[in-house]
């Protein structure tokens, strides 16, 4: 699983801040953690889905909260679109 880039990468953590960031059009990639509530995983899904979003499942919360640099696990995360393809 390539959590590379999102270790690497600009990152928001947390499924009302990555579906905010995707109505936005800011959101290259979407992280979801296998375990994470369908609850919470759903609405992320649907829109990542709509707007062809390419969606990276990962085995556990508690790995995708590690890739993104935090203490607590994550249910879902997204990668930022790089600052010259926004301003483009």
């Amino acid at each position: 699983m390539p959590l590379q880039e999102l270790i690497e990468g600009d990152r928001v953590v947390g499924a009302k801040s990555v579906l905010r960031r995707m109505l936005r059009s800011e959101i290259e990639k979407v992280f979801i953690a296998r375990d994470a509530d369908a609850e919470v995983s759903e609405p992320v899904l649907r829109e990542a889905e709509i707007r062809k979003i390419p969606v990276e499942w990962v085995d556990s919360s508690k790995v995708l909260g590690r890739a993104c640099v935090i203490e607590r696990p994550a249910a879902v995360a997204g990668l930022l679109k790089c600052r010259q393809a926004k301003e483009a």
